[in-house]
């Protein structure tokens, strides 16, 4: 009985070890199948996870941010115990003992799969990580199997608390932010180390279900979760019974509620100029890089003068609109019920869009009409407690509105407005004012004439009312703002300031059959001018017949040079401005008329750094000579160097830079620009005025401005100088205050002589008097001076034409034309068609 006994149980061991073998073998020969070809997980020791790229000022104030996913870095030696104490206690509170893997987790996961129920997660962190970085998220025995083999060798080959480093950084916690250290800063914009422990509870707890534990619509539940891990915290010995209670007790505050003010909110609201920045760094370095290269971006953005220019532009493009007194509004309006109450109508407000009612103009903010009676709309302003006795509309805000200045007449209950508090000089309150969008467009852009620094760019009244940018993107016929680069040709080619130019009626085949006949804005001729005069008052006949005799083929030449076209056709009413470029192109170009014809490249980025610190680009490109020498003498400085191609004589660059000083002074934008240092520049306006622009420079800003619809049509009363103009003088007056301004450098070669402006007759040494100007000329140039001069002689006249002696040609029957001065003048009607000659007659 008793062998029998034995017998049983031996037969039930043997079989038991039997099946434990088999068990063995089977599992080993699982895991050796699922081993192979597994993902290589050493490729992690090089981890560079995908992490936000930041735009800094040149201030190195941070201004902006891209990403795909929001992720910021956080080495182990950065991430304080608290926050991997509370992550061990959520997750996986044997982290630090486990070989990447727990058997009991196993073995209930195994039961439910056997059972056919959903798998249960059971993960350690280390199987985490490699679920994150390598395999997929799907829920199968076969994933599980390579998570647990691949977690097994991880814990081999790396330490625990790299491993903690990579988890850490890679988990998503909800509201787009990856890792500890983007979660910190949505959810409480804290860093790290400041972060309390229910609030690190709160980040612990949302690994498992990070889109159902929101702080606001699951409030209850993220607070119950929460509050598990802080007693986990507290069973594992990582914070004390007090600290627990404490932050039991304490509600959970985050940006989501309104308790704390969001990161986002402390930079300023993204612009032209950032947006500008990712479109070419991503053409530079690609987009995938740019969005998740963890880059640190030094930009050329000077913050004061941004916002001098979005003032200035804004300004300028409002009191055009204004002008008409049209009200037009945002033509949003909410429904009645959502008008109930206060809570209702504010959220129905915050949630009208950002392109409907713009948030990023400074001083305005959205309002609805909550009622309108007794000549007064009351208001309902967003961010604003409610003040009925401050917050209306009354007629007295009206008073620009052409048809009516009675608010009920303009506004009913519902409309969402914008509108713009108007303070005293002692900062109370005067009233509330209504505002609106312009219709009309424009942009602006400054930049550093010696360094190619962009310092500011508003591509338009409003980035979150329209993200085209006008600046860099908008083509747009330049007008008579491309007319210096005519006038550069011609100065190269051998003319001088006073070189008299015939503005006469002139014609030319269009190859049609038909005659192109340019005129003056004026529609009026003036006779024998000197060039400068020419540029002053933006003559265009006397323009074409620069170009017409320097040669279309060399004006493009030019503007090709400087970068206002890439390829410019040949036609001859180009040279009046007619093809399409963009002010970032023309502000760059006349920068180099500034700094004496060097080439510059604008930039709007000073340095690019890699996630490592590591300066992949630099901007300046100059050498700094005694930068290693470790003492430079009192009264000096290093000696900078600059490498920079000459792309135009600097002579020329100095004699046309004179000659658009004389626009500024007496020319076509002396209304408008009064500034205390020496400005040169050229007003710009289309046909029809579809397109105005002024661009001007000192000494080292140049800046230029751009008015028109995005859908070209005629600006009523338009013109370069009455509307561009005044917006380059507000923000110039800024510029100076910060960087000054001198005289412009006259470059060596060269010499003075007075000359008549109206004439271009030669005048003493010592004349004086509104028509004097000294001009410069080369040094062994004879230049020839005045109209009789000129034809002394004989001059050539067009094809076909007689040849003329002096008395002949000055008794010819004459053309009477309008001078300089206003005064009626008699030419030779064979000059109206006289072309280039010996003598200097134009």
């Amino acid at each position: 009985m008793l062998r029998a006994i034995f017998s049983f149980f031996g037969a039930i061991f043997s079989f038991l070890t039997i099946g434990a073998v088999l068990g063995v073998l089977i599992i080993g020969a699982v895991f050796w199948m699922y081993g192979r070809d597994l993902p290589n997980h050493e490729q992690l020791a090089q981890y560079a996870p995908p992490t936000i790229s930041r735009v800094y000022s040149s201030e190195g104030a941070l201004i902006d941010e891209f990403a795909e996913e929001r992720r910021l870095f956080a080495p182990s030696s950065e991430i304080p115990d608290l926050v991997k104490e509370a992550f061990i206690s959520a997750e996986d509170k044997n982290f630090y003992h486990h070989k990447g893997y727990d058997p009991l987790g196993m073995i209930k996961a195994g039961l439910d799969a056997a059972q056919g129920k959903r798998l249960r997660g059971a993960s350690t962190i280390t199987q985490q990580v490699m679920k994150n970085f390598l395999l997929s998220s799907d829920r199968s025995a076969e994933r599980k199997i390579k998570e647990l083999i691949l977690a097994a060798r991880l814990e081999e080959t790396m330490s625990k608390d790299k491993i903690l480093e990579l988890y850490l950084n890679e988990i998503y916690l909800g509201q787009n932010s990856y890792g500890v250290a983007a979660a910190a800063q949505t959810y409480f914009n804290k860093k790290l180390s400041d972060l309390t422990p229910g609030e690190v509870a709160y980040l612990a707890a949302l690994p498992q279900r990070p889109s159902t534990l929101h702080p606001v619509r699951d409030y209850d539940d993220a607070v119950g979760r929460r509050n598990y891990v802080l007693r986990e915290m507290r069973e594992n010995g990582y914070i004390t019974d007090a600290e627990a209670d404490e932050a039991i007790a304490q509600p959970l505050k985050t940006v989501q509620s309104g308790d704390i003010p969001g990161f986002r909110q402390s930079l300023p609201p993204r612009g032209y100029f950032t947006d500008e920045v990712r479109r070419q760094l991503s053409r530079d370095f690609g987009e995938t890089q740019f969005f998740t290269g963890g880059l640190s971006v030094r930009s050329t953005l000077d913050p004061q003068m941004q916002t001098a220019a979005e003032k200035a532009l804004r300004e300028g493009l409002e009191n055009y609109d204004r002008s008409f007194g049209n009200w037009r509004g945002t033509g949003v309006t909410l429904e009645p019920d959502q008008l109930a109450d206060e809570a209702t109508w504010r959220k129905a407000l915050f949630d009208v869009p950002n392109e409907k009612a713009p948030r990023d103009i400074e001083g305005w903010v959205p309002a609805v009409v909550l009622s309108v009676e007794g000549g007064a709309a009351q208001l309902g302003i967003e961010n604003e407690p409610r003040d009925p006795e401050t917050q209306v509309i009354t007629s007295a805000d009206l008073g620009w509105v052409r048809k009516t200045s009675n608010p009920g007449d303009l506004l009913a209950v519902g409309d969402v407005v914008l509108v713009k508090k108007l303070l005293n000089k002692d900062g109370s309150l005067d009233r509330w004012s209504l505002r609106q969008v312009p219709m009309l467009q424009g942009a602006f852009m400054a930049m550093d004439v010696n360094t190619g620094r962009v310092l500011a760019m508003q591509g338009g009244f409003s980035y979150q009312d329209s993200v085209f940018n006008r600046a860099t993107q908008a083509t747009r016929q330049p007008g008579s703002s491309f007319k210096p680069f005519v006038y550069a040709s011609a100065l190269d080619s051998g003319y001088t300031p006073a070189t008299i130019v015939i503005d006469a009626p002139i014609e030319f085949p269009n190859g049609d059959g038909t005659m192109w006949r340019p005129q003056n804005a004026s529609n009026k001729y003036y006779g024998p001018t000197p060039l400068r005069t020419g540029i002053e008052r933006s003559r265009n006949v006397m323009t074409v017949r620069l170009a017409n005799e320097v040669g279309m083929p060399v004006v493009a030449q030019y503007a090709e040079r400087f970068g206002v076209y890439d390829h410019m056709a040949t036609h001859l009413a180009n040279a009046l401005g007619s093809e399409e470029t963009t002010l970032f192109r023309l502000v760059s170009a006349y920068a180099m008329f500034a700094n004496g014809g060097e080439r510059v490249e604008p930039s709007l980025v000073d340095r690019v750094q890699d996630r490592f610190g590591r300066t992949t680009y630099r901007h300046d490109d100059r050498d700094c000579v005694d930068c290693e020498v470790s003492y430079v003498p009192p009264g000096t400085s290093p000696r900078i160097v600059s490498h920079r191609e000459r792309i135009m004589d600097p002579i020329t660059a100095y004699q046309l830079t004179s000659m658009m000083r004389g626009v500024v002074d007496r020319g076509t934008a002396s209304r408008y620009v009064n500034l205390p240092v020496p400005i040169a520049g050229k007003t710009g306006t289309t046909n029809d005025a579809k397109d105005v622009w002024f661009i001007g420079f000192s000494s080292n800003i140049v800046a230029g401005c751009f008015m028109g619809y995005d859908t070209p049509r005629s600006i009523p009363h338009g013109s370069g100088g009455g509307m561009c103009g005044p917006v380059f003088n507000e923000f110039m007056k800024d510029a100076i205050k910060k960087y000054g301004g001198g005289p412009f450098r006259v470059p060596p070669g060269g010499h003075f002589i007075n000359i008549d402006r109206v004439t271009g007759a030669r005048l003493s040494a010592d004349a004086s008097g509104a028509n004097v100007v000294a001009e410069y000329f080369r040094d062994g140039v004879d230049p020839i001076f005045g109209l009789a001069a000129a034809i002394d002689g004989g001059f050539a006249m067009g094809e076909g034409l007689p040849m003329y002696s002096r008395d002949e040609a000055l008794a010819t029957s004459t053309d009477e034309v309008m001078t300089s001065t206003g005064e009626r003048k008699s030419v030779p009607k064979a000059a109206s068609f006289g072309t280039i000659s010996a003598g200097g007659l134009y």
